[in-house]
């Protein structure tokens, strides 16, 4: 008489009865199947295939032509005219020594200075105001201020640029009508104004929108326990909300930072309508200028490495203070 053999054993191997007078097979425990382990792995595949094609590569020969120059022979026609050499260094030198691109630094700076801190207050001030208890159109209020942020940015700038157009804006004419004064906003500082008034309008939605969500997600026991104390509704704003939402600021913060540093549309898209805003007005359309009106596609590699680098110093940077100053209140 046989026995049914162990379900999930391994039975190859045999052995003697314990009485000597034949065979028994030995009972060995199966080893687990991996199978379908590396399955999850696989449906990483076609992300990393893509990241790696469309932002490691670039990235990697960006790195590598800002290591390279042309080197020309004799006026530069001909087979062989022109050589792809090693430069080193040469072309970060070049950058670091280009005083354009420092006040291309310079520009972006002091455009962040005017646009960071008003689109970001307004953004907290519609999210305030939505978030209070007689908020009447709510969403169709929320609808309208982040609008702007749907519209493309190239046919904001355009709209916003006509409408500094002396000739054609409605503005001037009512300025004129009224006997007002009429100012240039494509001269001097006042350039600055029309670059940021177009970036508060596209950018404050989106903040308000991030703001907003992180007030909802506030317990309402905590704005009834407070109200109960007496505590008013700007109490609430100024005590209660604004420090729970802090860490919704500073991600808007960084990344009102890393844009102020790319910006690119306003400036060119308003750049045919005067002339008085630089090729290299600022860092981006530096890189602009460099690669394709002066066609040295190595030293502009170089000129973005160097910027990226610097956004993530800056980047890397106000995160360690922001994580210091937040670390200090938790305990």
């Amino acid at each position: 008489m046989t026995s049914a053999p162990l379900k999930g054993a391994d039975l190859t191997e045999v052995g003697p009865l314990a009485d000597g007078t034949g065979t028994a097979p030995t009972v060995r425990p199966s080893r687990p199947r991996r199978r379908g382990r590396s399955a999850p792995y696989w449906f990483l595949v076609p992300t990393l295939t893509l990241f790696a094609a469309f932002t490691v590569v670039p990235i990697g020969y960006a790195v590598w032509l800002s290591l390279h120059k042309v080197r020309v022979r004799g006026i530069g026609l001909g087979k062989g005219a022109r050589e792809q050499v090693w430069n080193g260094i040469g072309n970060y030198t070049d950058v670091l020594d280009d005083s354009e691109f420092g006040h291309s630094i310079l520009r972006a700076f002091g455009y962040g200075l005017i646009v960071i801190p008003t689109m970001l207050g307004l953004a907290l001030l519609f999210a305030l105001m939505l978030d209070t208890p007689k908020a009447r159109s709510a969403p169709f209020a929320r609808l309208m201020i982040f609008l702007p942020y749907a519209v493309p940015g190239i046919i904001a700038a355009l709209m916003w640029g006509f409408l500094y157009l002396p000739d054609v804006s409605p503005f001037y004419y009512l300025l004129d009508k009224f006997g007002l004064p009429q100012p240039d906003l494509f001269d001097g500082g006042n350039l600055y104004l029309s670059f940021a008034n177009i970036a508060v309008w596209g950018g404050t939605g989106f903040n308000m929108i991030v703001i907003y969500t992180a007030l909802r997600a506030i317990p309402q026991d905590i704005y009834e326990a407070a109200r109960i104390d007496g505590a008013s509704n700007l109490s609430i704003a100024l005590k209660i909300k604004i420090p729970i939402v802090m860490p919704s600021l500073v991600l808007t913060f960084f990344f009102s930072v890393i844009a102020t540093l790319q910006v690119f549309t306003e400036p060119m898209a308003l750049k045919p309508l005067t002339n008085g805003l630089p090729s290299s007005w600022s860092p981006l359309m530096a890189i602009y200028d460099k690669a394709f009106l002066q066609s040295d596609i190595y030293g502009a590699s170089a000129t973005a490495v160097v910027l990226a680098l610097a956004t993530f110093v800056l980047s890397f940077t106000l995160l360690r203070i922001s994580d210091r100053y937040t670390r200090e209140d938790r305990a």
